[in-house]
């Protein structure tokens, strides 16, 4: 090394002091609840993890093409602080208090969120699309406030063309905003705490309108995302109400299930859970029970998002993830769709049922079961009873010939037939038996033995 030529060697110092305190590193991604896809997870559906009309957060604001929602954010914020009678300063001081822990849930912010003028910048961006969602989930539950009829969003004409966009976008992993910091802008606008089930309630509403309500006391939702996947993994009902799942511990592979259509031809039964929830999947007694989905051209973004927040949130479960990876395996075609649409458990608003299996067979791509599923158990339960020699016969004598009254009838004129032939031969044998057994009780006995004569030249001799 030349001499004179001096080396910066401070990254040595900063990795050091970061190696001696290990724990900050972990309470820092602790605290992380809202993410960056990466591209190996982008790259195979970019559109799904993009917002179309709205931004959330710093990771697509001042995005060219979602700019024109601004203006109407802008407004929001003007109707709420009309409303409240408050100063925008108050709503400014309620984040502030915050403003750490809704930094914190962003993972890789960058540095021009944070610190001196990035702070008033996050805090402004926090308290517009805060005010700006709080609008929107008020207008979802009739609440138009004092926005004119004609209000291109705030209004019966937003409800029916933008708010079915808007609700897609407050489901994408990365356009996602902290809860938390609209139970702190209730509470300013209120004068007092918030309640968390409150805001959980008036998300659900939105996001899944046909959930049943949340479980008062459990806490507020991380985002909107997180609640929506929250209320579809509701607990079914009470043990005593459903049997227990099978709990196998057997290690073996599970093994890969088999199309709707080839378990319905080994004899297995279809049937709609009593619940909407995606863990009230249960196969008893040869009955296969699945919850019944709605599936529209929403379905693919929510359920993508859904599995990257599963895949990248330490702690979050794999449930919805073991969903998908389920219903792929159990449908591979059309026909495996139908079958399940004629048993109530899909609700194709796709219009092909083409449609529904390619959308099943594309969002399970690099998806893998989680060996501690519940599903893993169901899974194999269904291999294991199709394995069963008795209930492939059986099912193919039902589905031969019970399946149509045409099938049926032939089959009991056959067997109709056969008894028929079987007792006229019976009846055409039988007499003939019957007059042998007859004449041999009434023929006479036979005529004793006649004396035979000697033969010539015979003499009996005499005694002495």
């Amino acid at each position: 090394m030349a001499t004179g030529t001096s080396v910066d060697r401070s990254w040595i110092t900063a990795i050091q002091k970061e190696a001696n305190n290990p724990s900050k590193d972990l309470d820092l991604w602790r605290k992380h609840s809202i993410y960056l896809v990466p591209s190996c997870i982008k790259d195979l559906n970019p559109k799904a993890y993009r917002p179309q009309i709205v931004s959330f957060g710093p990771y697509h604001h001042a995005d060219p093409e979602l700019a024109s929602m601004e203006e109407h954010k802008h407004r929001a914020l003007l109707h709420l602080l009309r409303r409240a009678k408050k100063p925008l300063e108050d709503f400014v001081a309620g984040i502030e208090e915050i403003v750490g822990r809704l930094q914190s849930s962003y993972q890789g912010l960058e540095e021009r969120w944070k610190g001196g003028g990035g702070d008033e910048e996050f805090l402004r961006l926090m308290v517009v699309d805060g005010c700006f969602m709080l609008e929107i989930l008020r207008l979802n539950v009739g609440q138009f406030g004092d926005y004119a009829a004609d209000d291109p969003i705030f209004s019966n004409h937003g409800m029916l063309h933008t708010l079915p966009y808007i609700k897609r976008d407050m489901l994408i992993v990365e356009n996602q905003l902290p809860l938390l910091a609209l139970e702190k802008l209730v509470s300013v606008e209120a004068g007092k705490p918030a309640n968390p089930d409150q805001i959980n309630r008036l998300v659900l509403k939105l996001c899944s309108p046909e959930s049943p309500a949340p479980t008062p006391g459990i806490g507020l939702g991380l985002h909107p995302l997180d609640l929506h996947r929250r209320s579809l993994l509701q607990s079914p009902s009470t043990p005593s109400d459903l049997p227990p799942r099978f709990r196998s511990s057997d290690s073996s592979s599970p093994g890969i299930i088999r199309s709707a259509i080839e378990l319905y031809e080994a004899g297995i039964r279809f049937r709609k859970s009593r619940t909407t929830s995606l863990l009230d999947i249960r196969f008893h007694h040869g009955v296969l029970s699945l919850p019944a989905i709605v599936v529209d051209d929403a379905t693919q973004y929510a359920y993508l998002n859904l599995m990257a927040f599963e895949r990248l949130h330490v702690g979050a479960g794999s449930e919805i993830t073991s969903y998908v990876f389920f219903m792929d395996n159990i449908i591979d075609s059309a026909k495996d769709v139908s079958l399940l649409h004629s048993k109530g458990i899909i609700q194709n608003a796709l219009g092909s049922d083409k449609a529904v299996a390619n959308l099943f067979n594309s969002i399970s791509k690099d998806v893998t079961l989680d060996p501690d599923s519940s599903l893993e158990a169901v899974q194999k339960r269904v291999n294991a009873y199709c394995q069963k020699r008795w209930n492939m016969w059986r099912a193919n004598l039902i589905h031969t010939y019970f399946r149509s009254p045409w099938a049926f009838l032939s089959l009991a004129a056959a067997i109709f037939l056969l008894v028929l032939s079987v007792l006229q031969t019976v009846y055409s044998v039988l007499p003939y038996y019957q007059t042998g057994e007859a004449a041999a009780v009434m023929a006479p006995p036979p005529p004793p033995p006649m004396p035979q004569a000697p033969p010539p030249g015979f003499s009996p001799r005499r005694g002495v």
